[in-house]
């Protein structure tokens, strides 16, 4: 189940709020200016697939995004706890970084966890299958697929020089609760 814990930076052990209701997540993202949605991953695909068969998978909801949103890139994580470089992959995404466009992020199999660092406070916000999560340039972030990861998220950009991550040389993320397996 999708789930929102939000921390205040002076206490990164204890939650100020816990969401599972999606309209109270979405409200609460809203009000950040992250738009978060729930999208049918309908095509039964295991983490570890390629990145051609899940573009393929979801040719035709990748195509509405890039419609309705003006994206014209598009890329894939796909990891299980066999990939031989799972460690590397997760400790990539653990630094906060930003992007310098805005970006989506459709899990269509597994979850993971979106920590956004926006004023003083982390938004944790734990995808699964289904969830459609949209963060405005510039957002403050770091990502945690789990020591044991299972995912297939679909990202998408309007440029490909947006795909480039800047990371901010805090060490916040080091502070705050990771993906628990």
């Amino acid at each position: 189940m999708s789930s929102l814990s939000v921390y205040h930076l002076s206490s990164p052990e204890i939650p100020n709020k816990v969401l599972t209701h999606f309209e109270d997540i979405v409200s609460t993202l809203a009000e950040q200016g992250v738009g978060f949605d729930r999208w049918q991953a309908t095509v039964k695909i295991q983490p570890g697939a390629s990145q051609e068969e899940a573009i393929a998978a979801y040719q035709a909801q990748i195509d509405q995004l890039m419609t309705e949103r003006g994206y014209i890139t598009v890329d894939v994580i796909s990891v299980n706890s066999d990939h031989p470089q799972k460690a590397e992959l997760r400790a990539s995404f653990l630094d906060e970084h930003r992007y310098g466009e805005d970006e989506v992020r459709f899990f269509v199999a597994g979850r993971g966890l979106f920590s956004l660092h926006i004023d003083d406070y982390v938004y944790a916000v734990l995808c699964e299958r289904n969830d459609l999560i949209s963060m405005p340039a510039g957002t403050k972030h770091w990502f945690d697929m789990g020591e044991h990861p299972y995912l297939i998220a679909i990202r998408l950009f309007k440029n490909p020089e947006g795909r480039a991550a800047s990371f901010t040389g805090d060490d916040i993320a080091s502070r705050f609760p990771l993906l628990e397996d």
